[in-house]
């Protein structure tokens, strides 16, 4: 079944001007026993507490998907993972299944011609580097957020996208949230009048406070640290720097700016994604930045506080900080707010109450995040947030961080995606990588 299925997606991916055309799903009655099967075979990228609680028990119970593999360079987490989706599968089907297959290196992943998409679930120093090895080998990719840790790395994934002609999809399921694409909707059709400023708040950092430096500790067996470190450069290893050892807590490099941009990008790619979408500005971005805040010091040290202001070409003005996670649009004729996960409020009730026109946009009944992914490479349809988008959003969020670093008021031009007369601020546009693990 397997090869007979690859020989029809081979032969009827047949390509048109730009876009590789990946068909829609033939009725089996067309083909008998030989039918291609409905499902796409997804491989899943790490094993951590993002994968074993919402991504993989979502493609497990996706009628969309075939979880065939799942990788990670901890063995304790990989031999879990495989645990998890093969007793899942066996008691859906009623019988011992064991077709889930273990992969220690993403590489073996990349190889294996029967594996057609790949959930990318590691920490956001290997995002880019991954997503553009999996576009090479002809996968589709759903992609956690954040995308990146650097404005040039991301327009790289997005020029290895366009190259391959392979489906992505941001791996956020705020669009997907009824409260949140009901605001987009009102929005987008003038419920407020003309658009002029929106207010984005994403929480503080989730780890608690800060931490002091940590002493050098021996890697554990089950871990293949170098691998972990990949792009990042070399760094003595200590537990809180990567994620705890047989256990699924929250991971330390999440606060290290090694590995990442902290709250700005972790949970700015959910809500400037949702104030973007909102504000039509999904392929560009602002003309101004200006932004302050403070750091943490010793081995956590993201951001743990900021206001920045982003100006656009329309006027519209975006307010950006550490608060609470919502979104609030305020236009000529009201205003709107959405607050995570599932709170909405409005100047009037009849803002709410408006009914969407025939011939208007109409945001309703959304696939969650992984669905959408899935039934997108199954029509050749463009996603609900491809990773174009998602690199602008998260351009805004880098930008912030790049005016808090530098102290300057940035003057950013979204055609050419560049600095405009700030050498200093232009040269954070792009973090040098180590080549031992990849090269653009």
């Amino acid at each position: 079944m397997n090869s007979t299925r690859r020989t029809f997606l081979k032969q009827t991916a047949l390509g048109t001007v730009g876009t590789l055309i990946i068909p829609t799903i033939i009725p089996s009655h067309v083909f008998g026993n030989s039918a291609p099967s409905n499902r796409i075979n997804v491989a899943v990228i790490g094993c951590g507490r993002q994968s074993v609680g919402p991504n993989i028990p979502q493609l497990l119970s996706s009628p969309n998907a075939n979880l065939v593999g799942v990788c990670d360079l901890d063995t304790w987490r990989l031999d879990n993972a495989v645990k998890q989706v093969n007793n899942e599968y066996s008691k859906q089907k009623g019988a011992v299944y064991t077709g889930c297959k273990g992969y220690a290196d993403y590489r073996d992943v990349m190889r294996n011609k029967e594996i057609d998409a790949v959930m990318i679930s590691l920490p956001d120093h290997w995002h880019v580097p991954m997503a553009i090895e999996a576009a090479r080998a002809g996968k589709h990719i759903s992609l956690e957020k954040p995308i990146s840790t650097c404005i040039e790395h991301g327009r790289k994934l997005v020029e290895a996208i366009n190259k391959y002609k392979v489906i992505t999809r941001n791996d956020s399921e705020f669009r997907t949230l009824p409260k949140f694409s009901r605001a987009v909707e009102l929005v987008r059709n003038g419920r407020i009048g003309k658009l002029q400023r929106i207010y984005v708040a994403v929480p503080a950092e989730l780890n608690g406070s800060a931490l002091k430096p940590q002493p050098t500790m021996p890697v554990p067996a089950e871990l293949n640290y170098d691998m972990w470190l990949g792009p990042a450069w070399e760094a003595p290893y200590t537990e809180k720097r990567v994620h705890a050892i047989k256990a699924y807590g929250r991971p330390g490099w999440m606060r290290v700016s090694d590995y990442c941009n902290g709250m700005i990008s972790n949970w700015g790619a959910h809500l400037m994604g949702i104030a973007q979408w909102g504000h039509n500005t999904e392929y560009t971005g602002p003309v101004s930045i200006e932004g302050s805040g403070d750091f943490d010091k010793g081995l956590w040290n993201t951001m743990n506080r900021f206001d920045i202001k982003y100006g656009f070409a329309d006027g519209v003005e975006v307010f950006f900080k550490i608060e609470r996670p919502y979104v609030r649009f305020e236009g000529t004729d009201g205003w709107i707010e959405v607050e995570y996960p599932d709170k909405i409020t409005a100047s009037s009730q009849a803002i709410l109450d408006f009914v969407i026109g025939p011939n208007e946009l109409r945001i309703r009944d959304l696939p969650i995040d992984k669905d959408d992914f899935l039934l997108a490479i199954k029509a050749n349809k463009p996603s609900l947030e491809p990773l174009e988008t998602a690199h602008r959003t998260i351009s805004m969020c880098q930008l912030g961080l790049i005016s808090v670093q530098t102290g300057a008021k940035l003057t950013w031009n979204p055609e050419s995606e560049e600095i405009i007369g700030d050498n200093a601020a232009t040269a954070l546009l792009n973090r040098p990588i180590r080549e031992t693990y990849f090269k653009f």
